[in-house]
């Protein structure tokens, strides 16, 4: 399965509301353009145009990942993906894949905050135990580790449903003349690497933090 970044951000958006705000799925296609071109939750933030939205959708469509429904007198389609019964994976994996089609490659600890309002981890080793069921799936691999860069404290993943394969093993090479912290050479490279990573672990905290208050507003 090899699908289009628009395909895959189409699919991630009805994965996530299906999931998070299930009274409201389906999907039109005017709420998929909406859901699909949120500027939180999502990474890179898109501009697509109804027309990107349908054509989508029709790549979708092709490899059986969503059908249409219509809502009684009522000519206008409404869509839900078939994720989980085409690949035969449980909402714990649906929810993990969503949110890496939505996010791109993420730590286990950023992986179980940014489901939380999907699907709700108990454990960081649940987290681990499933995406491991996704790298050794029986139609194929769905989720694979990527090698730590340097600086980094924790591995990635990242889903491997897209037309590219993610880089696994290839390090990000970082001139040695780039100013750093520390006046510049390889102990300055790391610093600021460590420093992105704890400005995206924090990052991840508020969103957490954010995604509960959005839902207890939700549901007063």
């Amino acid at each position: 399965m090899r699908l289009s970044d628009l395909a895959l951000r189409v699919l991630g958006s009805l994965i996530e509301k299906a999931m998070a705000t299930p009274q409201s799925y389906p999907l039109s296609v005017n709420a998929l353009r909406s859901a699909a071109n949120q500027t939180t939750n999502r990474d890179p933030v898109t501009a697509y145009s109804e027309d990107d939205i349908s054509a989508g959708l029709k790549e979708l469509a092709a490899g059986e990942l969503i059908r249409a429904a219509y809502a009684r007198r009522s000519s206008t389609p409404k869509y839900e993906h078939l994720l989980d019964q085409h690949l035969e994976i449980s909402d714990a994996e649906v929810a993990v894949l969503g949110v890496l089609m939505l996010r791109g490659p993420q730590t286990m600890g950023e992986l179980r905050q940014r489901t939380e309002r999907l699907h709700a981890f108990d454990e960081i080793g649940d987290v681990a135990a499933t995406l491991d069921r996704l790298a050794d799936h029986p139609f194929g691999a769905l989720a694979v580790e990527m090698d730590r860069q340097p600086g980094q404290k924790e591995t990635r993943w990242a889903h491997l449903l897209g037309a590219e394969e993610p880089s696994v093993g290839a390090p990000v090479e970082v001139p040695t003349t780039t100013p750093t912290p520390d006046g510049g050479g390889e102990a300055g490279q790391s610093e600021m690497a460590a420093l992105r990573e704890e400005v995206r672990s924090l990052r991840a905290e508020v969103e957490a933090v954010t995604a509960r208050l959005d839902q207890l507003h939700t549901s007063r």
